[in-house]
């Protein structure tokens, strides 16, 4: 998305209209400087977002109406929120929302924002999945994987797990604002989960401990520490994953995972390890490896 033209002003003159009166351009102008100032990156795309979303408009409406004189509300709110993605507040925590498979989502810091690197996992169990399948979303989240799967192909029978009670009130209200009906259970894992399912599908934390530190802020202080937590060398959760999903898959059904860049060559091993087979990997758009699958022999 590209910036909306300066025209010559200077960052000066648009620094001395904070505080008060202040057209579309002029507040859009401020908005890409102060947070170029803060070190943000792609600020210009998220001053206009931040601005599109405080006044509910689309770019046509914003040049058709660019030298229109911004209501107080609406700068303050505007102005506040500045301050707060200044402040490496992630923009989807501010504006409480993040598009997923294009569906709405809301975010919050209790789950992890969802990313467009994840859309490959839905991709793919979208690929196989049939009515009447059931189908287990472990480590869920916001509930952005199973809630998409079900709305594309809504005769699933659907559950979504999560050890946090926190994100499974996240996830029940996206189910309401995407419209579907599924099941919600607490779990750390399988702990709690009955029955047996065609697909299990999971973006579980996988992050090195000691590599959550070098994250982007707005990652490691903002975003669930427990949910990108893989522990010392990122793969506690596709072990127990890996070994205890065997036994609730169906003959035939799949285990879908999707992992960090650099994990496809150990997860393959504890799937191979643990009795799957056809097991594959899947790439992102970047050419990364993103989600390792393997399958239960019938």
């Amino acid at each position: 998305m590209t910036g909306e033209p300066i025209f010559g002003r200077s960052t000066e003159a648009a620094a001395q209209k904070a505080g008060s009166e202040m057209t579309y351009r002029e507040a859009l102008l401020l908005g890409k400087n102060r947070l170029k100032d803060s070190g943000i990156q792609d600020a210009d795309t998220d001053a206009w977002l931040l601005f599109a979303a405080v006044l509910g408009i689309d770019r046509n409406f914003y040049y058709l109406h660019i030298n229109d004189v911004l209501q107080e509300k609406e700068q303050s709110r505007y102005e506040s929120w500045l301050q707060l993605r200044s402040e490496h507040v992630p923009l989807q925590h501010i504006t409480g929302e993040q598009e997923f498979m294009g569906l709405p989502f809301l975010v919050s810091p209790d789950v992890l924002i969802p990313r467009q690197d994840t859309e490959i996992l839905a991709e793919e169990a979208l690929k196989i999945i049939r009515p009447g399948m059931d189908v287990l979303d472990l480590c869920t989240g916001s509930g952005c994987i199973i809630i998409s799967l079900l709305k594309f192909q809504p005769k699933i029978r659907a559950t979504a797990s999560d050890i946090s009670g926190a994100a499974l009130r996240v996830a029940r209200e996206n189910s309401k604002l995407n419209d579907v009906t599924l099941t919600f259970v607490k779990s750390d894992l399988f702990a709690d989960l009955a029955g047996s399912f065609d697909l299990i599908v999971s973006n579980p934390p996988y992050i090195p401990t000691d590599r959550i530190r070098e994250l982007m802020p707005e990652v490691r202080e903002h975003e669930p520490f427990a949910a990108l937590d893989g522990k010392e060398d990122g793969l506690a959760f596709y072990r127990k994953i890996s070994k205890e999903g065997f036994g609730y898959l169906k003959p035939g059904g799949s285990l879908m995972l999707e992992i960090g860049y650099d994990q496809s060559e150990a997860v393959t091993a504890l799937l191979l390890q643990e009795g799957y087979r056809t097991i594959r990997t899947v790439k992102d758009l970047a050419g990364k490896d993103r989600v390792v699958i393997g399958g239960k022999d019938v």
